[in-house]
Parts: C-alpha cells; sequence; structure tokens
C-alpha cells in the first residue's frame, strides 16, 4: 500500500517499532516497504495477508502528490502476472491495455535508484517484514531483495536485528510484485514511479 507519510504508517499499523521507525527515516520517502500488523480497522481487501499490511511511502512527487489528495492506495506493480514490471505509462498501457481504467505517467519508474535488485535491472523496493520485532528476541526479515541493500539496513538498524540471509519464509502481507491470478493484470499505480495505472 502507497502512503503518503509518516501519520499515515501510524494509523494503518498496529505498533510500529522503534527500528522501523528508524529505517523509514533513513530510506522514505524511497524504495523501502515494511510489512507491519494491520490495524484492525483496515477493512480493504488486500488480498490474504494474515492481519499483516506492506507501507511504501514512494518517492516520485507525482505519486506523492496522488496520496496527498486520495490518502493511501492499494496497488501492485504494472504488469501481468510472472511478467516484469513495466517503467513507463505507455509500456503498462501497452500490456495492460483497457484492463485499467486510468493511467497516470509520472515519468520512468525507477530511474533514482541502482539496479541492485535480485534480476537484472531490477529497480524494486526491498521488502522488509516487521512483524517479528514485536516479539521477544524478534528480528527483521528482508523477504525481497531490491533498491535498498541488506548492508544498509544493517547501517541503520544494526546487524543483530535481521534475521540471517538467505532462505528466509516468504513474507506475509500482499506485496507489490507478488503473483496474482495467473494471466491477470494487476491494478496498479507504479512504485517510485513513473506510471501509475489503476
Amino acid at each position: 500500500m502507497l502512503i503518503p507519510g509518516l501519520p499515515t504508517l501510524d494509523a494503518l499499523a498496529t505498533e510500529v517499532p522503534s527500528a522501523v521507525r528508524d529505517l523509514v527515516a533513513e530510506f522514505w520517502p524511497g524504495g523501502l516497504t515494511v510489512i507491519l500488523r494491520a490495524q484492525p480497522s483496515l477493512q480493504w481487501d488486500l488480498g490474504e495477508t494474515r492481519g499483516t499490511v506492506a507501507l511504501r511511502m514512494p518517492a516520485n512527487p507525482v505519486a506523492l502528490e496522488l496520496l496527498a489528495e486520495t490518502g493511501p492506495l492499494a496497488v501492485s506493480s504494472a504488469n501481468l502476472s510472472g511478467m516484469p514490471s513495466t517503467k513507463t505509462a505507455d509500456s503498462a498501457l501497452e500490456m495492460l491495455g483497457e484492463s485499467v481504467a486510468v493511467y497516470l505517467d509520472g515519468g520512468v519508474a525507477g530511474t533514482g535508484y541502482e539496479a541492485i535488485g535480485e534480476r537484472p535491472g531490477d529497480t524494486s523496493s526491498t521488502i522488509v517484514d516487521a512483524t517479528g520485532l514485536t516479539e521477544s528476541g524478534g528480528v527483521l526479515r528482508i523477504v525481497r531483495a531490491g533498491v535498498i541493500s541488506r548492508e544498509r539496513i544493517a547501517a541503520v538498524v544494526g546487524e543483530e536485528l535481521l534475521a540471517p540471509a538467505g532462505g528466509e519464509p516468504e513474507a506475509s502481507a500482499t506485496v507489490d510484485d507478488a503473483p496474482a491470478r495467473t494471466g491477470e493484470p494487476a491494478d496498479e499505480v507504479v512504485d517510485e514511479a513513473g506510471p501509475a495505472a489503476s
């Protein structure tokens, strides 16, 4: 879910641990998605999230302006399931066609990031599951490597708060490029980004 700022983080999550506050202070707006426990009052159908919500404040000025007007938006990447995310409104239109009602062109997506993600040219957000921090001895889990490296996260929160790299279970929240229904388009506001469709 894209959000316009920190007050929305506090409104949508039941608890925001201090390590998460440190991370968002360092990396928001930008390419960090944080999974937290959702407020019970969050009644949006976000898929099977097991009571969690994935939140990110994008750096794109057009997206931030839209979020300032609308409030939080439930989004996914602009692509068909299993396909790479598009990086422009034109390429989103080409891939998704009339299945999306509105395309918002905010320029080329991901231009402010070095492509250090898991796939060549990947400028996806890094996804950190912080739900374990509320337990005694709990840690952060990086569930998707993206534009913010593990080293940069460890520099903010300390290596002791990070789960060991590799072999980490999948995220509990539905996130921006999780597989949707096979072959169906994902309604979208492109992160970091350029195109937005919804």
